[in-house]
């Protein structure tokens, strides 16, 4: 499919004034100079699809809503303005006029379109990893990193802790005191017992919160627990927009009975880090910042490196080994998984 060309800065330029014109038209307004914002409804962006998405007003009320070319892009969590209209032919019942500033947006790498939003104003990164296959601490490292690089919290989630036997546990618990000695906070849950659940809709209250992990942690499992109803809602959604449950939307933000609300899109589940400048990645592990910039040579690469002091916090035990070869193994990968067309900013 041909990609939709991108307008100029006049063109832009043209449709806004357009889009004004028409809005005075409509509302009355007689400031020719200014988008007279008060004329249009407020909302948050709970679904999102192809051209179009799904935005609810500060009464419940869902409205399908085209976009305007001139609004570069808008994901699930978007705080919004829309004019309402009226399209019972199509369902479509408004146009989403302007995007508000987002406080934090979640993006990944796309190899052909670069870097894409996929949602926004998030307050809490739900981190899930689980015992099976296997405990992967790079890939909660790798998901830290992330969090670190966007400046949004992380819960780290240990699920299906019900397969561990006391031995086992106690490992894990071992292991996973390097991140609490960091200030990361962990929650071992299972959905079989329900060990963590309430405590998890605990962290989940009053926040904009999604769910991060590779395939077959549980993620979904997790959010059947503290949103029972998740594939109900989801069909209301789309009967309150007017296009009834045939249509399926690519990323939903679903509202949690224990307050809070959850974002829920293939794209957030997993993510890679190629995008993020090396130095980015450096920084994302947290205990590393104060070492940074002393070391003897400026293009220190932190291996072997003459005057590390990464190396040498290391070496007298002020940095955990295990996390300093887990950077190392991100660092790798990230060359292994870089489009050879792209290149991270800065590079």
């Amino acid at each position: 499919m041909a990609k939709k060309p991108k307008l100029t800065q006049r063109q832009k330029r043209q449709v806004a004034a357009n889009r004004s014109k028409r809005l005075r038209e409509k509302h009355g307004a007689k400031d020719a100079s200014s988008l007279d914002e008060s004329a249009l409804e407020s909302g948050t962006v709970i679904g999102r699809f192809g051209k179009h998405a799904d935005v609810e007003d500060t009464n419940g009320e869902v409205s399908r809503c085209h976009i305007r070319r001139t609004v570069d892009s808008v994901v699930c969590g978007d705080k919004v303005f829309f004019s309402k209209g009226d399209d019972a032919e199509s369902g479509v019942r408004g146009v989403i006029e302007i995007v508000k500033d987002r406080h934090s947006v979640l993006t990944r790498p796309d190899y052909y379109d670069g870097i894409k939003p996929i949602a926004a104003n998030i307050d809490r990164i739900i981190v899930v990893s689980s015992i099976l296959p296997s405990l992967s601490l790079n890939i909660i490292d790798r998901y830290l990193v992330a969090c670190e690089d966007i400046g949004i919290t992380p819960l780290i989630v240990l699920n299906k802790v019900e397969l561990l036997s006391d031995e086992e546990r106690a490992t894990v618990t071992e292991q996973l005191k390097t991140y609490e000695k960091l200030g990361y906070e962990v929650l071992f849950t299972s959905c079989k017992t329900g060990e963590g659940i309430n405590t998890l809709n605990e962290y989940l209250n009053d926040n904009i919160s999604v769910f991060v992990g590779q395939s077959g942690v549980g993620k979904s499992s997790l959010i059947n627990q503290v949103l029972p109803d998740a594939d109900e809602l989801t069909g209301d959604i789309s009967d309150n927009s007017g296009l009834g449950q045939h249509t399926t939307t690519a990323a939903k933000l679903l509202h949690l009975p224990a307050g809070g609300d959850l974002i829920d899109s293939p794209g957030v589940r997993e993510f890679g880090l190629w995008h993020i400048p090396v130095e980015r990645i450096t920084w994302g592990f947290i205990e590393f910042r104060d070492y940074l910039g002393g070391c003897k040579f400026r293009d220190c690469k932190h291996l072997n490196d003459p005057g590390c002091l990464l190396r040498e916090a290391v070496e007298e035990g002020k940095i955990s080994a295990e996390r300093f070869d887990s950077y190392h193994r991100i660092l790798t990968t990230m060359e292994e998984q870089r489009p050879s067309h792209s290149q991270p900013p800065g590079a």
